[in-house]
């Protein structure tokens, strides 16, 4: 079962681009996987077309041999854009071996330990606020996150992750320094934003109710120093986690210890040998993989040793159907899954660029058992063509 012919795709989807892989094996079966160039990650694709080379005519059953072949061809340079091109071949090739064998891909990953999983409606107001016109309900002030709270938990929703907001004059305005959003390279928290903080969340809180898990990101906006201050401004309230990226291991262990809330990071990270100095500084609760980054295979390795660790694990994934679909079938696996995020807020070209949508019922997504991911991207509306403009 050689793979004849391994080539990427793209497509438009609103206020931002798709990219995908596509994996042809000798007997006709094509597999496919999402991949992404988002927030400046350029060059995947290069580094695909690259090292693809080195994985056409190898048997697509041997995916872990062709791991293999591929970070040995990488090895110098083992970090950043090369192994999430590594991982987007992966998951492609895992995808055409379960079809294959006519099996969803949890069956090649090793079984699924549950039906259903989880998950929390990512972005919650973040999309709204700062993409207005992608959604029929803008939000524009604090009694608009309450009505969003009653909605997310009218559609059965049990969980909610939003971004850092507060009420202004002019609106809801977001603070996002580590995205050089703010002009504030201290990225040092004012104290209105603090308090905005408070009453966005208190918001939130209102208009969800009591029994909603509400998980805060606040990404790399801080250094120590910040985040702590953020810490102790919302520690009176009810948070599920707050989700912290920073390059110090031993920094994101100093605030799990004041933390009075569950802590998790590390989605930026590729392979093991950079997760290991954030368990061994016990710096987690919670381990982020990226599954489209790492490749299924190899995230389910991370979240094996997480678990040696006694740290449990949750998938980044804001990405396209696909994705989601790739993320769940790890979370199926992975027997120490928190929770699985997802963003519900979507563009409307997702109802023709993909075949199936994850079905999601009452908070809960339900695994499929169609062979391979359970979706892909339709042909007709990808294009071989890198528009480097998005």
């Amino acid at each position: 079962m050689k793979i004849t012919e391994i080539k990427t795709f793209h497509c438009p989807a609103g206020w931002r681009r798709y990219h995908f892989v596509r994996v042809t094996l000798e007997n006709g079966i094509i597999g496919w996987s999402e991949y992404d160039e988002g927030f400046d990650a350029v060059g995947v694709t290069t580094a695909i077309n690259r090292l693809s080379r080195a994985a056409v005519g190898e048997d697509a059953i041997n995916h872990e041999g062709i791991y293999a072949r591929l970070a040995a061809t990488s090895r110098q340079s083992l970090y950043g854009v090369l192994p999430r091109a590594i991982g987007a071949i992966e998951n492609a090739i895992l995808d055409a071996k379960a079809k294959h064998f006519g099996v969803p891909c949890y069956e090649i990953l090793g079984g699924k330990v549950r039906d259903e999983i989880r998950v929390y409606w990512s972005h919650c107001g973040t999309w709204r606020i700062s993409r207005p016109g992608e959604f029929a309900a803008p939000v524009r002030n604090l009694d608009d996150i309450r009505s969003l709270g009653r909605e997310v938990a009218a559609e059965g929703f049990t969980a909610l992750k939003t971004n850092i907001f507060r009420e202004t004059e002019n609106g809801m305005v977001g603070w996002s320094p580590g995205f050089n959003r703010n002009d504030d390279p201290s990225r040092t928290p004012p104290r209105h934003v603090l308090n905005g903080l408070v009453d966005y969340l208190q918001a939130f809180r209102d208009g969800c109710g009591p029994d909603m898990d509400i998980l805060l990101d606040l990404n790399y906006n801080a250094r120590t120093e910040g985040y702590l201050a953020i810490l102790r401004a919302l520690q009176d309230l009810d948070i599920f986690w707050v989700e912290i990226d920073t390059p110090y291991p031993q920094a994101l262990a100093t605030i799990r210890k004041h933390s009075p809330f569950t802590v998790s990071g590390c989605e930026s990270l590729t392979g093991m040998v950079e997760y290991l100095p954030y368990l061994q500084a016990e710096a987690l609760d919670v381990a982020i993989i990226d599954v489209p980054w790492n490749g299924a295979w190899q995230s389910l390795k991370i979240a094996a040793m997480a678990d040696a660790f006694q740290v449990n694990v949750a998938p980044h994934n804001y990405y396209g159907h696909l994705s989601t679909m790739m993320s769940a079938h790890f979370c199926a696996v992975a027997p120490n899954l928190k929770i699985m995020e997802t963003d519900i807020d979507r563009v409307a070209e997702d109802a023709t660029i993909f075949t199936h949508a994850p079905e999601i019922v009452n908070g809960m997504l339900l695994m499929p058992d169609r062979p391979g991911w359970g979706t892909e991207p339709n042909p007709d509306v990808l294009s071989e063509e890198l528009d480097t403009r998005s």
